[in-house]
């Protein structure tokens, strides 16, 4: 077995979802609570394949984030996982109702930070192992951070 790391390739405000599902159905399925849960969402989603004709299916409402969507999908080459680009909505918006669909076993991440993710490989295939989100705490926040933390919460409207 080999160990890999994937980063994955986005600019740097765009946040996603790595997740793994188990049926074809999960395209159709995401899409469909994403444009109900948001409406006007953009989003590009990608779900690898594992079995049958083993492709990367796809949907979503912005060519962009389709676009990204299917590259990682593409360098991840892991079977059952699927990626999902968000564009102007925070992750904390639709991820309790994600992991509600059925076909979502589990959510790897969900981030703007920088992502590496972590794939075992064997003669099977590709399957994730977990990802490296972000960087390593500097220190622990001050009275100040607290206070910062908590303005910025409400100044974008998650707190009251």
């Amino acid at each position: 077995m080999e160990l890999v790391s994937v980063p994955i390739e986005k600019p740097e405000t765009i946040n996603f979802v790595l997740g793994q599902s188990h049926f074809i159905k999960t395209v159709e399925d995401i899409h469909e609570f994403l444009v109900t849960a948001v409406p006007g969402i953009a989003f590009g989603l990608a779900f690898n394949e594992a079995s049958g004709p083993r492709l990367i299916r796809y949907s979503g409402t912005d060519d962009e984030m389709i676009a990204l969507a299917k590259k990682n999908a593409l360098t991840i080459g892991a079977g059952h996982c699927f990626i999902l680009f968000l564009k102007n909505v925070f992750p904390v918006s639709i991820l309790n109702g994600l992991k509600q669909i059925p076909e979502v076993c589990r959510i790897f991440c969900a981030t703007a930070n920088p992502t590496h993710v972590l794939i075992a490989e064997n003669a099977q295939g590709r399957g994730i192992i977990g990802v490296v989100d972000g960087r390593p705490p500097l220190r622990v926040e001050n009275e100040d951070d607290i206070s910062q933390r908590v303005k910025f919460l409400r100044d974008i409207g998650y707190k009251q």
